[in-house]
């Protein structure tokens, strides 16, 4: 391999690893969204919850003033049945009275209802905040790990950043620029090895004629059918 095509092989892997870092980091990313998630799928159904306790907590307030008016309607009732003037008025009273005590059980069965509701929904509320306060816990330790994990990549793509400048610096101009060119419409596949006399950019194979001048000549050499720079594997390499 000359000069020239081993500085290419080597420029095409520092671009190639620069690229492959950005989905590493956002792998990082991605991992601590997923938590991050939970976290606040968690906060909306303990909001909800909330809501929902307040809810039936008012609904019971509401039916002790009512029970409460009840009862005094009852009171009501009974100083009546001491000044009733006849049989009908009578059954008046115990027709409201009945009614009364009607809805007095009503809202007393209501009432255990709510509570049994609160009680319920209280205890569902313990038990997922005590659920979010470890998911709160493995968040902040995630991205701490995430956060150094970020950190490290960004220097590796630093150093990778670093030696890449210094190859391109030591490349010749028009070799830069063939390559360059090539890598507009290849992307980092611009530079390929062959393997099993095929060109792993396009994976056509070599006819023998080409196959042969490859092998023999020390020029930088494109493939026949994608014009891809491509150049023999070391074993080392394979």
């Amino acid at each position: 391999m000359n000069k020239h095509l081993e500085q290419l092989v080597k420029l095409s892997k520092f671009d190639k690893e620069i690229v492959g870092f950005e989905p590493q980091i956002k792998g990082q990313n991605d991992k601590l969204k997923v938590f991050l998630k939970t976290v606040e799928e968690l906060n909306d159904k303990i909001n909800k919850l909330y809501n929902e306790i307040d809810e039936a907590k008012n609904k019971r307030i509401k039916n002790d003033i009512h029970l409460k008016e009840l009862a005094d309607r009852i009171k009501e009732i009974n100083a009546k049945y001491d000044v009733v003037k006849n049989e009908k008025e009578a059954k008046a009273l115990q027709l409201e009275e009945e009614i009364t005590k009607e809805q007095i059980a009503f809202a007393n069965n209501e009432i255990v209802r709510l509570d049994e509701i609160t009680s319920s929904k209280e205890a569902t509320l313990e038990t997922l905040k005590a659920e979010l306060a470890t998911e709160e816990a493995d968040v902040e330790e995630l991205r701490s790990a995430i956060s150094k994990n970020i950190e490290d990549l960004e220097a590796k793509r630093e150093e990778v950043y670093k030696e890449k400048s210094e190859l391109v610096e030591k490349i010749d101009g028009k070799v830069l620029s063939f390559y360059e060119k090539i890598k507009r419409w290849a992307g980092n596949s611009a530079v390929a090895p062959i393997k099993n006399q095929a060109c792993y950019g396009c994976h056509m194979k070599l006819t023998n004629r080409a196959y042969s001048d490859f092998l023999v000549t020390e020029e930088i050499f494109t493939c026949p059918h994608c014009g891809r720079i491509i150049y023999k594997e070391t074993a080392t390499e394979e």
